[in-house]
């Protein structure tokens, strides 16, 4: 466990940082090209992004950014 103190100008650019990382991942997951092993790789890091995020922001934020499963994966 490691612990962090931030500003808030530090707090609101990691935020930003997480969230440009979040919406680079999900472009590339809807990309039919890319493979699939690739892409649960990706979902892995997406998670691991997702689970810093969640640590910054509420509830009401973390929805935009949950990964949903595509209809194809629920099969």
């Amino acid at each position: 466990m490691l612990g962090l103190i931030l500003n808030q100008k530090e707090v609101q650019e990691i935020e930003y940082l997480l969230k440009r990382e979040m919406e680079e991942l999900l472009l590339d997951l809807s990309d039919p090209r890319i493979d699939g092993i690739i892409k649960k790789a990706m979902e892995e890091k997406y998670q691991i992004v997702f689970g810093i995020y969640k640590r910054f922001v509420p509830p009401k934020e973390r929805m935009k950014y949950m990964l949903h499963r595509h209809r194809r994966d629920m099969k």
